[in-house]
């Protein structure tokens, strides 16, 4: 990596020069020039990474092929690729610190949930992915025809797989999908998001650390629009596993119909939090506020939408309105820091178009729903009441600190209050009741479900959704599984 790093004062990182793309085991420049990078918390620059053209985008997937079909990575013993990838999670746990500095400066979430949180659950997800390079077994299923046969069923890799991460959790998205790629055999061109590519690019050096061959991984950065559409259009990639919007996701079917190539979308979300009567109200009401500030509520399981049963809504309201005055907004690099600033301008205006509407419809803005302070993207911890139930607040994702609470008369109305929305992603519920919450939990078409707990997300569960948050799974066997191809061997024996 061509680039001379080192902290500076308040923590911040000083870049020599512009960072490079990694193709092929090598540092280049983009064809297209440089991207500025912004610190959302004061929106100054503070490095620039390279936009990457078409034909880096081809050199990138030409790479990833030629390093599959030579086996430069799958000729490798299982047990050496786990060591590999072990490898990884120690070099994340020993540059942690400057990889946290690098995924606030560059995203704006507080430094000791990058620290804390982010960090630990990259390693943890090469350390679980780790574990399956020698578990992808195969099976021999009987042949139910005339003579004697053998048949084998074999789990190989997809081939070349294109992997593009958002900007919420860059790094995390990053881990959660290298990991089970490599562990499956595939190689990889990681597209990460043009205004989070810090910790990507860095990624790309730790995984040539610690033994990847060169051209396994290599690392695009640039606009979506360019190096994004690129890759999804490629028709020597085999795979796209995309985690974003919606919209996004939409668009990546049609791209994808050149070469049919594989898709796995985990996209957004509009998922509803449900607190009844019984409830322990002190951990609801936490989780509750965790649940929509964190990480500014940039997050595609934000529990945005928020379900009272009416004779404990006005000391739910009260409790959550402390909740969210108490986050102390600031740069993220602040260890005092508890909820940072919007990742971008677009989103800052994005998020405070959806309160001014919804103000302007009617609704009650409960605390917040302002911008803070005059420097960087920053929005005020906002709760909103007596929003119209067809409004857009309460519909479409805002990807924002927007909390949007509800009476609730009639707890057997929660399966379709939760139904009713293009979304599927998650839900929560909270009772006393587990049994009764257990069969509530069966009637809604979410992909996770929690009752009585926050929202809980581990490289071992799988993850994703159902109708218009995404298509497949990742974590767990669902998610190694869809790097891979099954093949069907049969032998006759006479």
């Amino acid at each position: 990596m061509e680039t001379s790093t080192g902290p500076s004062s308040g923590g911040r990182i000083a870049f020599a020069e512009p960072l490079r793309m990694l193709i092929g085991g090598e540092w280049v420049v983009g064809g297209q020039g440089t991207i500025e990078v912004l610190d959302p918390s004061s929106a100054e620059p503070f490095a620039a990474i390279g936009a990457a053209s078409a034909a880096d985008v081809d050199q990138a997937v030409a790479a990833a092929r030629a390093a599959f079909e030579q086996s430069r990575w799958t000729g490798l013993a299982a047990s050496k690729r786990a060591q590999i990838l072990w490898r990884v999670a120690e070099l994340i746990d020993q540059q942690a610190d400057e990889l946290a500095v690098l995924e606030t400066l560059d995203n704006g979430k507080p430094i000791t949930a990058a620290r804390n949180m982010d960090l630990p659950a990259a390693a943890a997800a090469f350390r679980y992915w780790a574990g399956w390079c020698s578990k992808l077994d195969g099976r021999s299923p009987a042949v139910d025809a005339p003579g004697e046969y053998v048949s084998v069923a074999l789990r190989e890799p997809i081939g070349v797989v294109a992997l593009i991460v958002p900007w919420n959790f860059p790094l995390v998205n990053a881990a959660v999908k290298v990991a089970p790629a490599l562990a499956a055999g595939c190689t990889v061109v990681l597209k990460p998001a043009e205004l989070t590519s810090l910790t990507a690019i860095r990624l790309g050096q730790i995984l040539l650390d610690a033994g990847v061959p060169a051209g396994v991984v290599n690392v695009v950065t640039g606009h979506g629009r360019e190096a994004g559409a690129a890759l999804a259009a490629h028709d020597d990639v085999d795979k796209i596993s995309f985690t974003g919007s919606t919209a996004v996701g939409k668009d990546l079917l049609v791209a994808a119909r050149g070469n049919l190539k594989r898709l796995t979308l985990e996209l957004g979300g509009k998922s509803p939090n449900f607190i009844l009567g019984d409830a322990d109200l002190g951990k609801a009401i936490a989780a509750a506020a965790n649940g929509i500030f964190r990480n500014a509520g940039q997050m595609c399981a934000a529990a945005s939408r928020l379900y009272v049963a009416r004779e404990r809504y006005d000391e739910v309201l009260t409790g959550l309105i402390a909740q969210a005055r108490s986050f102390r907004l600031g740069p993220g690099i602040d260890p005092q820091t508890t909820m940072g600033p919007l990742v971008s301008q677009l989103q800052q205006r994005r998020v405070l178009d959806f309160i001014a509407e919804a103000r302007e419809q009617g609704a009650t803005i409960a605390c917040g729903g302002r911008a803070h302070g005059s420097v960087g993207y920053f929005v005020e911890p906002t709760i909103v009441a007596d929003a119209r139930p067809d409004s857009r607040i309460v519909r479409e994702e805002i990807f924002g600190p927007v909390l949007v609470v509800t009476p609730l008369d009639d707890a057997d109305a929660i399966p379709a209050i939760a139904n009713d929305s293009i979304y599927g992603l998650s839900a929560n519920i909270w009772s006393r009741d587990v049994a009764a919450a257990h069969r509530v939990a069966r009637r809604i078409r979410a992909g996770t479900i929690t009752i009585n707990s926050g929202m809980i997300v581990s490289p071992h569960l799988p993850f994703g959704g159902f109708k218009q948050s995404g298509w497949g799974r990742e974590g767990g066997a669902d998610g190694i599984e869809a790097f891979t191809e099954i093949k069907t061997i049969i032998t006759a024996l006479q």
